[in-house]
């Protein structure tokens, strides 16, 4: 704000995220918070100076507190979406969602009524600046806990029932249910044991509040962060259970958890269109430091691989069945703790199915590959061509990469140019021409303890 108080905008930090999405393709989820230093009722300190190890509580600055002027908070998202408009063209921002604040049990320093008018005020903003665009909320954390389904409720409920504090009348905008979601591994032994449990509880309870009222039901539901724990800036110096971030442990679970996500939402009729890896870039760190990444220093971590590999699969989900594939209510109820979870989740069009499969368990320990039998049922085509991709100890894997070469904290370029070339998904072996017997065809992969290996059929 100016000396008398007048609010000056600056868009630059915003547009260069915002132009980088754009010019890649993609669709940004644009969270408007949190609150401008000029706007807070308690603005100093603002600069929060927390570091991993330290009490959270540190993190609470005046970024965190309510506006003086809800006025003006109203106004600065108008402000904000006419400038999106203006720069990338109605069409295009019509198309993205829009949610207010994050994790308002935790990150807002104000009321739960408090929060409500804020989401009023900063729903009218966007709607005044663009009628047809997408808002939802509220973003919970935990959000299977007695406190968090509790918000959600009365969330819901405001937006349906309530009187909205910026227009005066009944009900505020809501276009989609936005909730997290996280795991809980810990250190035993000086060995990691991952804990999808109260992960896929939080997605359960998030999709059975949807569908709790008429008017949720059909919303798109988008799952905000979907993470195996909470902070992702906590490596492993001062979290040793996030060591499983480097490896194939965490590309293994993303595969397995992914895949209870959509039975989840197959199981309730949920609306679930996405889940959110919280994931950052950590610059200037120490290589395979154990942050909550998707590349150290440039380099490409084998869960990223993952990600690329569901965007190989195209169409729709297709029924995909194993005799050694956990049922959905035991995940839920207690993880992976017996034999490894050996899964698969598939899709097809017209000229192509992908399968992807895993051998995944809660403990980080390396184990012998097991041999296993994919037969695929119903092939179109007499013939095909089979490409295999897979993420293991040997292929997409930088972090074994690193570690063969000593674990350099100063690799050299030559090193460097190695490590980015072994971070890329990698397939394996050669291109298969292959005949269906009766529009069947069956595939021997043996695949090692938390490997994951996709399968590519095209005719």
């Amino acid at each position: 704000e100016d000396a008398e108080g007048r609010p000056v905008y600056n868009w630059r930090i915003t547009d260069s995220i915002f132009d980088t999405y754009i010019q890649r393709g993609m669709k940004p989820l644009a969270q408007i918070g949190f609150m401008p230093e000029a706007l807070s009722i308690n603005p100093q300190p603002y600069q929060h100076n927390w570091k991993p190890g330290e009490p959270y509580n540190k993190i609470y600055t005046g970024w965190a507190y309510p506006p003086k002027d809800y006025a003006k908070w109203g106004e600065l998202v108008y402000q904000w979406v006419k400038h999106c408009v203006e720069r990338y063209g109605r069409r295009e921002v019509e198309s993205w969602y829009w949610e207010v604040w994050n994790e308002p049990n935790g990150y807002w320093k104000g009321t739960q009524e408090e929060f409500f008018k804020l989401y009023d005020f900063a729903a009218d903003g966007l709607k005044r600046a663009l009628p047809s665009a997408r808002i939802g909320g509220p973003n919970i954390a935990g959000t299977s806990s007695a406190g968090a389904t509790a918000f959600m409720h009365a969330f819901i409920k405001h937006c349906l029932y309530g009187k909205n504090y910026a227009t005066g009348k009944t009900g505020s905008p809501l276009e989609a249910l936005l909730f997290h979601a996280k795991g809980n591994p810990k250190l035993k032994d000086g060995v990691v044991w991952m804990n999808m449990s109260p992960q896929l509880r939080d997605i359960e309870a998030g999709i059975k509040i949807a569908m709790t009222y008429p008017e949720t039901k059909s919303l798109p539901l988008i799952v905000g962060e979907s993470d195996p724990e909470g902070c992702a800036a906590c490596g492993m110096a001062t979290n040793p259970s996030n060591a499983y971030r480097n490896g194939t442990m965490y590309s293994s679970y993303t595969a397995a958890s992914f895949a209870r996500k959509y039975e989840l939402a197959q199981l309730y009729k949920g609306n679930l269109i996405g889940a959110v890896s919280w994931s950052f870039e950590f610059e200037d760190q120490p290589w395979f430091y154990g942050f909550r990444d998707l590349a150290t220093n440039g380099v490409d971590k084998p869960v990223l691989n993952v990600f690329r590999m569901f965007g190989m699969m195209k169409g729709n989900l297709v029924s995909a069945e194993s005799n050694r594939m956990y049922p959905l209510r035991n995940v839920i109820d207690s993880s992976i703790r017996g034999s490894t979870d050996i899964g698969a989740i598939a899709s097809g069009d017209k000229k192509s199915a992908a399968i992807m499969i895993w051998n995944y368990h809660d403990e980080d320990v390396k184990g012998e590959p097991e041999d296993i039998i994919v037969s695929v049922k119903n092939l179109p085509a007499k013939a095909f061509v089979l490409k295999e991709f897979r993420i293991d100890d040997q292929h997409s894997n930088s972090y074994e990469t690193w570690k063969k070469m000593g674990s350099p904290q100063n690799p050299t370029r030559e090193e460097i140019k190695k490590l980015e070339a072994s971070g890329m998904l990698q397939s394996k072996g050669s291109i298969e021409k292959l005949q269906t017997k009766k529009g069947e065809a069956r595939l021997p992969i043996s695949l090692a303890r938390q490997g994951v290996s996709l399968l590519v059929l095209e005719w």
